[in-house]
């Protein structure tokens, strides 16, 4: 059976919820790769004509918002000991130098490190747990991550598929080489976006270690 045969015997409904869980649990604070699905699903979508593009934006910025919300919640109410306990369990995310560049980066920025965290592979795990565990207000936490999930998982179902409509003409069969394609960009991404951050991570601690360096304000309510 051809792939285009397969996928269109996959019930659109199901992309729209795995895409929606996934990007949830990355979201809550579960390390999963909410951006390679996400972007392989909207690929998917520009091949697919049974997967509506407006609903799988639609899914992709609810899982983002509500994962968001109740990580701020366990959060707040776990503090300081449960990213301890993750840093344990999940050293390659939740370590000491990846907790305290995304403190400094909170406590630097604020709601800002909320809404512009949702374009960052680490501040996307981290921005609603770590958001909780320092008490930012609430309302703040809302407005950005209301407006950076609809920017996030909105705009990049909105490009991904665009790229997809362009690239139609090549692919006029979603075969085994698009679909290649597609795994291969979003993984990608991901490299891209893990070079960013631990090239971000080095300069973070060489000025931490700067003897000139001040401890930056905490966020208060």
């Amino acid at each position: 059976m051809h792939i285009q045969e397969w996928l269109e015997t996959i019930p659109a409904v199901s992309i729209y919820l795995l895409v929606g869980l996934v990007i949830g649990l990355e979201s809550l604070g579960i390390p999963l790769p909410g951006e390679i699905v996400l972007v392989s699903a909207a690929l998917l979508a520009s091949q697919h004509g049974a997967v509506d593009p407006v609903v799988l934006g639609i899914c992709a910025t609810a899982g983002a918002i509500v994962g968001d919300s109740i990580g701020y919640a366990i959060g707040r109410k776990g503090g300081k000991p449960l990213l301890e306990r993750l840093g344990r369990r999940f050293p390659k995310h939740f370590g000491p130098d990846h907790v305290a560049l995304a403190e400094r980066s909170f406590e630097r920025w604020g709601m800002w490190a909320v809404f512009f965290g949702r374009f960052v592979a680490l501040l996307r795990i981290f921005a609603g747990p770590l958001a909780g565990v320092l008490h930012m207000p609430y309302w703040k936490f809302l407005i950005a991550n209301v407006f950076g999930g609809i920017l996030w998982a909105g705009g990049t179902t909105a490009v991904i598929y665009s790229v997809g409509i362009v690239a139609e003409p090549w692919l006029k069969r979603f075969s085994w080489t698009a679909l290649a394609l597609a795994v291969l960009f979003g993984l990608g991404v991901t490299l891209v976006l893990r070079s960013r951050m631990k090239k971000a991570a080095a300069a973070a601690g060489a000025a931490g270690a700067h003897p000139a360096a001040t401890a930056p304000a905490a966020v208060t309510d």
